[in-house]
């Protein structure tokens, strides 16, 4: 598990300073002077300061959001100094585990919706939550640049022969045009949300392989996927796009032709790997001010910088009805 610890540094705004003009040789029957002309600067008022707050959170989940929390982490760094951050990173199942049974973090990022049964387990521990739309990922498939050329694009079928539950053991048995050379199988351990969607919404089938390569750390997938001829692997878009030079990007065909992963292809649906993204908060946590100026960050933030991270913004309305929930969950408490 990867964990990374955030202290944060204070934004102090200074106040505006109003001078009024008046003259020195102002006698008793002078007339007066006229008041100065307002400005738009000097009608407003001076932004309050941020109020210094302390604590700390935790927060857990998946390898695919870490990345945007974390860079939601550093932002807030210029806001609040007295907040420490720990981020970990045990997958979107572990979690859940941790968020609904243990109950130690406040958030939980996740590239899945929360199940029924974390949903259940959540509730058996007296665990109310808001979900948090973050965004949108599209679930890249990568190889390594050296794995020939003819394996460019796999279709879903070809997909389930490499990954599903009787995956074969050579690119050819995969399609005739691949190469007679061994895959070799970087993945998502079975905690992650990354590896749910791939199963049951990409393959829809019961299970994948098991003699595979498998982590919640999409840094170990990367590493393993670059470094191996003929290798096979797949992650969120933003640990291709900031590392293109190490992997090759396969294009999917989901019954309408090859399409590469881009943030166009995802926009216009064309690309059918897609799946959103959230953050998901306990409502008991939002009565910690720190907790729920950190909820309220978050959305004002993602958008600002989820593309220099590599995902795709949320559109208005989704990050609208989670703000409702949150203030809705901040007034409850």
């Amino acid at each position: 598990m990867r964990s990374f610890t955030r202290r944060v540094a204070a934004l102090s705004a200074a106040a505006l300073l109003l001078a009024a003009c008046g003259g020195e040789d102002e006698t008793e029957d002078a007339a007066p002077a006229p008041a100065p002309a307002a400005t738009e600067e000097s009608s407003e008022e001076a932004a309050p300061e941020a109020a210094p707050l302390e604590g700390t959170i935790e927060i857990d989940g998946s390898s695919t959001v870490g990345p945007l929390t974390d860079a939601i982490a550093e932002e807030y760094a210029a806001v609040q100094p007295g907040v420490v951050v720990n981020l970990s990173i045990s997958g979107s199942g572990g979690g859940f585990e941790r968020f609904c049974g243990v109950g130690d973090t406040q958030f939980s990022n996740a590239s899945r919706a929360i199940k029924d049964s974390e949903a259940e387990l959540c509730a058996s521990n007296g665990i109310e939550f808001t979900e948090i739309r973050v965004g949108t990922d599209a679930l890249t498939m990568v190889t390594s640049p050296d794995t020939p050329e003819s394996v460019a694009c796999i279709t879903t079928e070809e997909l389930i022969r490499i990954f599903g539950p009787d995956g074969v053991d050579t690119w050819d048995q995969v399609n005739p045009a691949f190469p007679n050379a061994a895959i070799d199988i970087y993945a998502p351990g079975s905690d992650s949300g990354t590896y749910d969607f791939m199963v049951e919404d990409i393959m829809d089938v019961e299970g994948s392989r098991q003699d595979y390569n498998a982590s919640e750390d999409d840094n170990i997938i990367s590493q393993g996927v670059s470094g191996s001829v003929g290798s096979f692997g797949f992650f969120g878009f933003a640990y291709y796009i900031n590392n293109t030079d190490a992997f090759r990007a396969l294009e999917y065909d989901a019954g309408d032709g090859c399409v590469a992963p881009s943030v166009e292809t995802a926009q216009d649906g064309s690309y059918q790997a897609t799946r959103p993204l959230f953050v998901y908060v306990r409502n008991d946590a939002l009565a910690d001010p720190a907790v729920a100026d950190f909820a309220t960050f978050y959305l004002d933030t993602v958008n600002e910088v989820i593309g220099d991270v590599g995902y795709i913004q949320a559109t208005d309305a989704e990050l609208s009805a989670a703000r409702a929930g949150v203030e809705a969950a901040i007034a409850a408490g």
